[in-house]
């Protein structure tokens, strides 16, 4: 057994990954990482006694690429003797959009993505959804919400495990990925849009870290995942005492809680009334906090993504419109 097995076993078990028998949708897009964790999973099948299918998104932006992607995953399927279920936007309401151009970015693309294989999930009874980021994706990602700007619970970037989404390959290096590739024979697709900077990933991927790494520091990807650890730790402790204080949006209360604290009990309800925070920004949250400070005695409103947040006598409500 290789050494990168052993080492995604250990991160399987030190995670908690998912229990031996479980029902796994492994998202494959024919691409190195993906096709790295299918070879991995297949070897590990039997040991745990692994349910698996694959989940395959064609998003046609790439013309005959695309569908050469498509036809590569499904002969991978047909090795591994898989089910596979695909999802092609060509026969999809967003297919409009995805031919004019419009509201292409690495977010929507994102959510079509993962409300597919979410939907797949529910609907097959299965126990995780096994996406194949790894540890450069990790650094990259930390860059792009640097850039954009994030808090901390931003900045600790993605999760091994988060709620059904599992990563297994989240502490394994690209190189580590082309290596065990190049030994074991296996060949995968190559996205030539990779190579352009389109996106921001791309940008931070193909010209910022090869800066660092040229005149900062030629480890620098190492050192930010190692960070990395560090802050989604303080991060999920800053979580848990917010959690603890959630229940409760007395003013009194709420005065007494450190800033960070504070921020975090906000966006929990929020998220609990809206049920996401997607487009909370920091503003939005500061908001909220100067009418939680205001020494006017007066009821106090703030209209915000379809909530209504009150300051009424010694509590603040928070409802949807």
């Amino acid at each position: 057994m290789s050494n990168l097995i052993k080492k995604v076993q250990n991160i399987i078990f030190q995670n908690n990954l998912f229990d031996r028998g479980a029902k796994i949708i492994l998202a494959v897009s024919g691409g190195p990482d993906s096709v790295c964790m299918l070879d991995i999973f297949s070897r590990l099948q039997k040991k745990y006694s692994l349910e698996l299918i694959i989940a395959h998104v064609n998003y046609n932006l790439r013309g005959n690429d695309s569908k050469k992607d498509a036809e590569f995953v499904q002969k991978l399927a047909e090795k591994y003797n898989l089910e596979i279920f695909a999802l092609d936007l060509v026969e999809t309401r967003h297919a409009s959009s995805l031919r004019d151009g419009k509201n292409i970015s690495e977010n929507y693309l994102r959510e079509i993505r993962y409300d597919f294989f979410e939907k797949l999930r529910m609907e097959n009874n299965f126990d995780a959804i096994a996406v194949a980021h790894n540890a450069d994706d990790q650094v990259e990602t930390f860059l792009m919400r640097i850039i954009r700007g994030s808090g901390m619970s931003g900045l600790s970037a993605m999760k091994f495990k988060n709620e059904k989404i599992i990563r297994p390959l989240l502490s394994i290096s690209r190189q580590e990925i082309l290596q065990y590739l190049k030994i074991n024979k296996l060949k995968y697709r190559t996205d030539k849009t990779n190579a352009q900077n389109l996106f921001l990933r791309n940008k931070i991927r193909n010209n910022l870290i090869p800066l660092l790494e040229k005149n900062f520091n030629s480890k620098i990807k190492e050192t930010i995942f190692d960070s990395l650890i560090s802050i989604s730790q303080d991060s999920d402790y800053l979580e848990k005492t917010a959690l603890k204080n959630s229940n409760s949006l007395e003013i009194k209360k709420l005065e007494k809680l450190h800033p960070a604290i504070l921020r975090r009990v906000l966006r929990n309800n929020l998220k609990n009334i809206k049920g996401d925070l997607k487009n909370i920004s920091a503003n939005s949250i500061e908001e909220i906090i100067k009418i939680i400070k205001s020494t006017k005695n007066k009821t106090q409103t703030v209209i915000m993504l379809g909530l209504k947040i009150i300051r009424k006598n010694d509590k603040i409500v928070i409802s949807k419109l």
